[in-house]
């Protein structure tokens, strides 16, 4: 699609990018980033925002229209504030900090599934310079079917990514942030915590599009793209703006480094989601070198295709349109963003985010219903940006299993109702309390966004585009982010990698290393499910569980000694230690960690919603016959 049709790409928002930044930005990964700096101060230019844009990732604004609110499941998950009986001042791990309640962006709760290793380090710059290795993975041969039986990797995850702390004064709790320094504090419970965001390098993989309201930008390559999520409010969720709840910057990685549109939350339009000529593409089975920067012209994020040659970067800088949003108005203002930390110590977080994070890798999963057919048809229509007519809400056999022919949904945005609204039980699925669709229940309302299989007709702007889907698929990411009823392929033991030809290969990863080419040598592994889970308590962690209660499966982390299964062919040592997800993979696996016991115990001194492992050593490099690893080239 991207040939067929385009937007105005450039206007006064964003500059072209010189070359000697280009070139500065793909060598950042080797350079020492500036000494800790304040933060760039404030252009005196006001941006006004448009009427429908990105300053609510969730798609719930209070004033604005989402520009493209199928992708809130790739925003941040917040936790929730803190009750005011209990709040009191103290260290980041007494017993004032107990009771942190789910959050909620205008009566809708707010939720994810993400998977995750923290790595943790006190090298100079490894909270603001590393790099990793990554082998994408490869789809089956056979084609996807609607039971389950064959599954592509977009069925699984529909954004693989990495994640960083970043400084944003006027992001939560609207404090100073010097930029690149352990003097910030991200202790959730902590009035003077530093203003933070949360950077997500995000891979998106191929057979879904258009990206507009769906999850690829091809039918068969993945791309990428740098995001920037802020929270808008003082400490505590005081003051939170309804109406530009969580504004995300947004860019596509592009092979000239210049964004296909404007980043900002503010001006974002449909050009910002739509991959031009410009966007990285990357092939199935290609082997990525992924660099993570701050040099002083803005963070850079930047994936060199080492299959093809091809390399794709971003800057997030005031010249390439990027902003931070003014919490009263919702305005914005151009700003050049940076790393918040020099090193990857384990309290060095973002205080308003559930992840404890820190350097990430993560899978977003939870995202994917496959269906026998698709009924309550209900399009998506945004004149100029998007309307693609066949869309449905729920989700009919396939994964919503023998005895319930359909699943959730369809709702009326009149009533605010919804048909058969589910959520979490013990043994699977159960009724939701409630039908409103701001209850504020933790439920699932609905599958869609669903596509039928095959190819239909949307249009773009003006422009009429074929769209395609591998299969009949639900995103359970329209009046709800998630499959909170937990019956989807992501909780099928069967769907992930396991070494049968039936799923895909896993991604294989090495890294990250640091800015002097070593390993980080600890791990915390964690995921951000238990919030998610209507039967788990996040004020004192009972029933917050991996595998969710009903769930028949919980995706988990392992590492390959094998021969052949590093990452790329002579970029490694033979012997070397490679990460893995999905399930066991037979002739692959060496240590899975106790599979999902790898995740720990709920966090009652910060967020039961969050489930998080002792700090480990990390076992890339550690026991289990793992040499040491330094990075190549």
């Amino acid at each position: 699609m991207q040939s067929r049709w385009s937007f105005r790409r450039r206007s006064a928002w964003a500059l072209i990018v010189a070359p000697a930044l280009a070139v500065a930005g793909l060598s950042a990964a080797a350079a020492a980033p500036a000494a800790a700096r304040p933060s760039a101060p404030a252009s005196p230019r006001v941006l006004v925002p448009r009427a429908t844009n990105e300053l609510d990732c969730n798609g719930w604004s209070a004033k604005y229209k989402p520009l493209v609110p199928a992708h809130r499941m790739l925003c941040v998950d917040p936790h929730g504030p803190l009750a005011p009986d209990k709040y009191k001042k103290g260290g980041p791990h007494g017993a004032a900090v107990r009771y942190w309640h789910r959050f909620l962006d205008n009566g809708h709760y707010i939720g994810h599934d993400e998977p995750s290793v923290k790595f943790i380090s006190g090298a100079p710059k490894s909270g603001n310079t590393m790099t990793y290795f990554m082998q994408m993975p490869r789809d089956p041969r056979r084609h996807p079917t609607n039971n389950g039986s064959v599954v592509d990797y977009g069925e699984l995850s529909v954004a693989p990514w990495f994640g960083l702390p970043i400084c944003d004064p006027r992001s939560y709790p609207q404090n100073p942030c010097t930029p690149d320094s352990n003097s910030n504090s991200g202790a959730i419970n902590d009035p003077h915590a530093a203003g933070s965001a949360f950077m997500e390098l995000q891979f998106y993989p191929p057979g879904f599009t258009p990206f507009a309201d769906n999850i690829s930008c091809s039918k068969t390559q993945w791309c990428a793209a740098l995001t920037i999520d802020s929270l808008e409010s003082q400490f505590n969720f005081v003051n939170l703006n309804p109406n530009c709840t969580e504004p995300v910057n947004f860019a596509f990685l592009q092979t000239n480094g210049v964004p296909a549109g404007p980043p900002s939350p503010q001006l974002a339009d449909a050009a910002t989601f739509t991959p031009n000529a410009d966007t990285l593409r990357i092939n199935p089975g290609d082997v990525l070198r992924v660099s993570i920067s701050d040099p002083a012209a803005g963070l850079t994020t930047a994936v060199t295709d080492l299959t093809t040659g091809q390399t794709g970067y971003m800057v997030a800088s005031a010249a390439n349109g990027f902003a931070d949003t003014n919490y009263k108005t919702c305005a914005g203002t151009p700003f050049t963003f940076h790393a918040e930390y020099a090193t990857a110590a384990p309290q060095n977080q973002v205080p308003w985010a559930a992840l404890e994070g820190g350097v990430l890798m993560e899978q977003e999963i939870g995202h994917s219903e496959v269906c026998a057919s698709l009924t309550h048809r209900d399009a998506v229509k945004e004149p100029g940006i998007i309307v693609d007519k066949k869309v449905y809400d729920t989700c009919v056999g396939g994964t919503e299993g023998p005895g319930r022919s359909a699943g959730e949904g369809g709702c009326s945005l009149k009533t605010l109702t919804c048909a058969n609204p589910t959520t979490e039980g013990t043994t699977g699925p159960i009724a939701c309390p409630s039908k409103s669709l701001v209850s504020g229940q933790l439920c699932e309302f609905a599958d869609g966004l669903c596509m039928k299989q095959g190819t239909r007709t949307v249009t773009l702007g003006t422009q009429t585009v074929t769209a395609s889907s591998r299969v009949n698929l639900c995103a359970d990411n329209r009046f709800q982010n998630g499959d909170l009823d937990f019956d989807g392929l992501s909780y099928s033991p069967s769907a992930w990698p396991n070494g049968s030809p039936n799923v895909p290969t896993s991604i294989r990863y090495a890294g990250p290393f640091d800015a002097a080419g070593q390993t980080y040598p600890e791990v915390q592994f964690e995921t951000d499910v238990a919030g998610s889970e209507f039967l788990c308590n996040v004020f004192n962690g009972n029933n917050c569980d991996a595998p969710p209660l009903g769930a028949k499966f919980y995706p988990f982390w392992t590492i390959t000694k094998k021969k052949g299964q590093a990452v790329g062919h002579g970029l490694f040592p033979v012997g070397a230690c490679t990460w893995n997800f999905g399930n066991f993979i037979k002739g692959v696996t060496t240590r899975d960690f106790g599979k999902d016991a790898q995740y720990g115990a709920p966090d009652l001194a910060r967020y039961a919603g969050t489930l998080i492992s002792p700090i480990k050593s990390n076992p890339e490099v550690t026991g289990g016959g793992c040499p040491a690893l330094s990075m190549p080239g």
